[in-house]
């Protein structure tokens, strides 16, 4: 039997995650689209790489926001109990939901970012003690290298470690989705993946101040 209510709320979680909060504040305050600069990409990295803190910041906290709420919208359905596996297996599909908003986003024409501040949102939603873990490894890696890239491929692969062997998730649904997580981060960063591997990526410097190519 079709569930029209969780339909509805699958829909409404990938058109949260669709807001291009990139896009949209980059045209608002600096008349810029970010996905015609740098990486191309329609995330808080470029947005800070283009445009800096006074954009990147706002972005980045949008981004992690719509990732947490459309998790949240569990809440709505008031039929699974928290805690349940029912529960977090619904959580990890509207995830998936809002995910696949962010990347390919119905209001931006579908060129999105590659979902690195979502998931963050995700994350704090589903099991905010390995979301904890994993910004540790991502902010300690870009305190040491100055790669965003390989510091979200690092904390990619930190959650079904984290998951498995710290935490001894005993949801099979949570452990799937953390292995989806690390191929999901890998898959978007092939192209950082090359550079990396080239010596050609660049590192962020987030204090650099926004010039106009």
């Amino acid at each position: 039997m079709i569930n029209f209510q969780n339909i509805s709320l699958l829909l409404l979680a990938y058109i949260i995650g669709s807001i291009p909060s990139a896009v949209w504040i980059g045209k608002l305050m600096f008349g810029v689209d970010v996905r015609d600069f740098g990486s191309g990409n329609a995330g808080a990295t470029n947005t800070f790489r283009v445009l800096g803190p006074k954009a990147g910041i706002p972005v980045f906290l949008i981004d992690t926001l719509k990732g947490f709420l459309a998790v949240k919208l569990v809440l709505i359905t008031g039929k699974y109990l928290p805690n349940t596996q029912q529960y977090v297996n619904f959580e990890l599909t509207l995830s998936i939901a809002a995910l696949l908003g962010h990347i390919f986003p119905i209001l931006a024409g579908f060129r999105g970012g590659k979902g690195v501040a979502t998931l963050l949102g995700i994350l704090a939603a589903v099991h905010p003690q390995a979301a904890a873990v994993c910004s540790l490894v991502f902010f300690t890696s870009l305190y040491a290298t100055g790669y965003v890239s390989l510091s979200s491929m690092l904390s990619g692969f930190a959650f079904p470690v984290v998951i498995m062997f710290i935490y001894h998730e005993n949801v099979p649904g949570m452990n799937i989705f953390a292995m989806f997580v690390c191929i999901l981060v890998l898959m978007t960063h092939q192209k950082n993946i090359e550079r990396l591997l080239r010596g050609e990526e660049s590192k962020v410097n987030f204090l650099r101040k926004h010039k106009k190519n």
